[in-house]
């Protein structure tokens, strides 16, 4: 890689973590203006009132760094990379801008589901969709699919990332950091794949999660808010975008993803509304049950989450990809019935309260 290119990674880099600082600086003071902010309640119990006005710093710092990078001397390989930052831009302004009217108003969770079905139709409709995949098991690619089953998988997966990332958003620090992760791993896989251009959009999330995760960190002084939904459809999107890395997301979120599809399913068999939330989340429990403090919990889902992913690098077998998955998903299954067992979900709160 040239000079140049290195330079254009530092710049973007630093950018993207010195507008992430200073607007997380903004937000939490202009939150309490607003009516912004987080009560202590039966999910979140924090003590006084928290600005959550997070998703301003993670949607304005991302958007105004990337729309820098592409004055960058960087090699575009994509002919069709200016659409799909268009999709990446204005797909993330949509959520965004639902998003303060939820964060301030509590709106109920099928206009959330609205917002984001939106969301990833406007970046399916700019070339940001799911056309091929690798065969885990063959190792070949199939693909172009037809159109109904690309559109129909794309939504999926945008939607799935982007509701994971919310269920994350649980602990300070935790759905920041687990981000940052997954923004490094698809960095190193861009390079590999010598898609320079494309490289800068990880590297200005990593910057900006990196400048608010200073703020979120144990004692937050701001939440994500929905800025977790944001940041899910962020990374959805980036690993569709120059090749999809989806292998490399799940190994990164296979632990939240297990995590949502076992809260979904028990309250479901509950007779429960899965879209409301409770403590019954990982995090939660073994918070209540004082199996470990904040930081610690913290701290040991990074390393899981990261040792996981960076398997992605470390081989191009799709077979061996497929097996740390499924080993990645046996422990963590058994170490859900462990913590299942020391401790039981409270309700919520209230009827609104949500992921």
């Amino acid at each position: 890689m040239s000079t140049t290119y290195w330079l254009s990674v530092g710049l973007t880099f630093s950018m993207a973590l010195a507008l992430s600082v200073l607007l997380t600086r903004l937000a939490c003071r202009i939150a309490p203006a607003l009516g912004i902010l987080a009560k202590p309640d039966q999910r979140r119990r924090h003590s006084g009132l928290i600005p959550k006005l997070g998703a301003l710093p993670l949607w304005a710092a991302f958007s105004l760094t990337i729309l820098m990078a592409q004055r960058l001397p960087v090699e575009r390989a994509d002919p069709n990379e200016a659409i799909r930052l268009f999709g990446l831009l204005a797909g993330g302004t949509v959520i965004f801008a639902f998003g303060l009217l939820d964060d301030k108003f509590d709106l109920a969770p099928h206009w959330q589901l609205l917002a984001q079905i939106g969301a990833a139709a406007i970046a399916i409709a700019c070339l940001i969709f799911i056309e091929r995949f690798n065969n885990p098991l063959t190792g070949q690619t199939v693909g172009p699919m037809p159109f109904a089953l690309t559109l129909i998988l794309s939504l999926f997966w945008l939607l799935l990332m982007m509701n994971t990332v919310n269920f994350l958003d649980g602990v300070d620090g935790l759905a920041s950091g687990v981000n940052a992760i997954a923004a490094v791993l698809l960095f190193l896989h861009t390079l590999r794949q010598n898609q320079l251009s494309v490289s800068l959009l990880p590297i200005a999330l990593l910057g900006t999660l990196l400048g608010f995760l200073l703020f979120n960190w144990h004692p937050a002084r701001i939440f994500m808010g929905s800025g977790a939904v944001y940041l899910g459809f962020v990374i959805g999107a980036l690993s569709i975008i120059g090749g999809a890395k989806m292998a490399t997301i799940l190994l990164v979120m296979g632990l939240p993803l297990l995590d949502l599809a076992w809260q979904a399913g028990r309250r479901l068999l509950e007779g429960k509304n899965p879209m409301i939330g409770d403590r019954g989340h990982l995090h939660f429990r073994v918070l209540d049950a004082k199996l470990l403090s904040p930081r610690a919990f913290t701290l040991i889902y990074y390393a899981f989450c990261a040792t996981f992913g960076a398997l992605a690098l470390l081989t191009t077998s799709r077979q061996f990809k497929l097996i740390a998955l499924l080993v990645m998903l046996g422990i963590a299954a058994f170490g859900f019935m462990l913590v299942a067992r020391r401790s039981r979900p409270e309700a919520p709160a209230a009827k609104q309260l949500r992921q």
